[in-house]
């Protein structure tokens, strides 16, 4: 069996009983930084071995992963923060294993952009969540969807591009809808910020962004009732 178990975004006591439980029984896990898996584990006092699996490498790991599964060990997936697959390794393994029969159990738990949709304030009876948008190509592209997009718009960003992205905003949705930034959520430093795309360049051109960042923008004025 594989199990998909979410680990805290940053708060290390936001992690299930369930999680700790199946952890210190699984054959293996699978890690994206098994240093960072490794504090983890350490804090709950659980010693398993750790295998590097990661967008870099999940190509070539995923055969052998899917063979020790099929002679009867019993895995656990994690990523660094939050649940795997949401914009980290995951969907690959789960594919693979419904391929050739193997059972999958995904846990449910922490994931950053639930808090931050809530956090924002918007609706959230209907959203979209795109993810990291391409850094290059295709970038263009997915400003033009934002800005036809009629429902909340959920994102993730990196504290380095954070200031361009809000830039970017600036000119593709300019200032009829609204722009809420999660960033370092759960952690002692947690911050959310609500305004324009220009109230929240301004405010974060001023300062050293720390922290992945959740990105959520309301929808367009003219969608339907935010009743």
């Amino acid at each position: 069996m594989l199990y998909i178990i979410p680990t805290p975004i940053g708060n290390l006591e936001d992690i299930t009983l369930r999680a700790i439980r199946i952890l210190g029984e699984v054959d293996s896990v699978l890690c994206e930084d098994t240093r960072q898996t490794g504090k983890l584990m350490h804090h709950l006092n659980i010693s398993k071995k750790l295998i590097a699996y990661h967008k870099d490498n999940e190509h070539q790991t995923l055969q052998q992963v899917i063979e020790r599964l099929k002679v009867g060990e019993t895995i656990a997936l994690v990523s660094d923060a939050g649940t795997p697959g949401i914009s980290d390794p995951g969907f690959l393994i789960v594919r693979e294993c419904i391929k050739h029969g193997i059972k999958v159990e995904t846990l449910p738990g922490p994931t950053a952009f639930v808090p931050a949709l809530i956090n924002s304030g918007f609706p959230c009876d209907e959203f979209v969540f795109m993810g990291f948008l391409p850094h290059k190509k295709g970038r263009q592209t997915m400003h033009k969807r934002i800005a036809l997009e009629e429902r909340t718009i959920i994102l993730y960003e990196s504290n380095h591009r954070l200031v361009k992205l809000l830039e970017e905003f600036k000119s593709s949705i300019g200032n009829e809808r609204l722009v809420s930034v999660s960033r370092e959520l759960t952690k002692m430093f947690e911050e959310n910020v609500r305004g324009t795309a220009e109230e929240l360049h301004i405010h974060f051109s001023k300062k050293e962004v720390k922290g992945e960042c959740v990105v959520v923008i309301d929808r367009k004025a003219n969608s339907k009732s935010d009743n």
